[in-house]
């Protein structure tokens, strides 16, 4: 009876053996490789050292138990930072940059030995607000913003030359906005609204000239016509005009024996101009004295 007992029992003892040794095998066969992702990089520690050697994206044969994978990622990566500094006229200027970048692949190992997977906390956010202060300082308030091209480009320079020589590199660099106190801001709006009144007031006294200008020689261009048209004026021409509009008739005189009337065109010439006639500047020659005469008897006979 005990035999039959310890032979159950080594058969037993055989069976567990079997299943544990064939765990173990399926286990180490697992953990004998790795599979490194799509965009990213492996990188191989021995025993916690990190080695030369960075895995391409696929699977990878390493040694069980004592070797394992760390991946880093090496797609383009965004980091947003908002930063604070001064300008050259000493305005508190508040930014935000965002920016893309990416880990090379060949300097994966260097990065995870030196720096460790929180490479943005460590390096991209203290260059960046490293590099605004040191453009920013630079400029007056008013040239980062009519500026701001040249300033970010400057910026960029400035901190790919910071970060390419940890393996990191720069894509887009963006200046989200500039942003100043509100104290600045309104005394940007009355320089803009004093700008805009100046030129209103330009462009007024502008037309007011021309206006002005046109009036004179509107003027100057009537007293000219009008100066012309009274040179072409000769005294015989008013004469002309007076005996045309006369209709031909003569005061009748009465008188005793013998009486005239005399009508003199040169007298009614120069009382016209006296009365406004513009005929001064011309020399006026005497007109013809016309004579009517009534004797006493020419009146008696017309009376009989």
């Amino acid at each position: 009876m005990a035999e039959t007992i310890d032979v159950n029992a080594k058969k037993t003892g055989k069976v567990v053996g079997g299943i544990i040794a064939a765990a173990a095998v399926i286990i180490t066969a697992l953990n004998s490789f790795t599979a490194v992702s799509a965009g990213h990089s492996g990188v191989v520690l021995t025993f916690g050292d990190v080695s030369e050697t960075v895995l391409s994206e696929g699977l990878h044969f390493k040694i069980p138990f004592i070797q394992q994978v760390v991946q880093i990622d090496n797609r383009v990566l965004k980091a947003e930072v908002d930063c604070s500094s001064a300008s050259k006229d000493l305005q508190t200027v508040s930014s935000t940059i965002a920016l893309n970048y990416r880990v090379r692949n060949e300097a994966s190992a260097q990065i995870y030995k030196e720096i460790g997977p929180s490479y943005e906390e460590i390096i991209i956010s203290p260059a960046i607000q490293e590099c605004v202060k040191a453009v920013t300082a630079k400029y007056t308030a008013e040239q980062l913003i009519t500026e701001r091209q040249t300033i970010s480009d400057q910026m960029k320079e400035l901190l790919h030359n910071k970060i390419s020589s940890y393996g990191l590199e720069l894509e887009i660099f963006n200046i989200i906005t500039f942003e100043f106190t509100d104290e600045y801001n309104a005394a940007i709006e009355a320089k803009q609204t004093a700008q805009q009144n100046a030129l209103k007031a330009e462009q007024d006294l502008q037309r007011i000239k021309v206006e002005a200008q046109q009036t004179i020689e509107q003027a100057q261009a009537e007293a000219e016509a009008y100066r012309l048209k009274s040179e072409q004026i000769t005294p015989q021409m008013i004469a002309m005009e007076y005996i045309d509009k006369w209709d031909g008739k003569l005061p009748a005189v009465a008188g005793g024996d013998s009486s005239s009337m005399l009508i003199d065109i040169s007298e009614i010439i120069s009382s016209m101009e006296q009365s406004g006639g513009n005929t001064k500047s011309v020399p006026v020659a005497a007109p013809p004295v016309v004579t009517v005469t009534e004797t006493a008897e020419e009146n008696n006979s017309s009376e009989e």
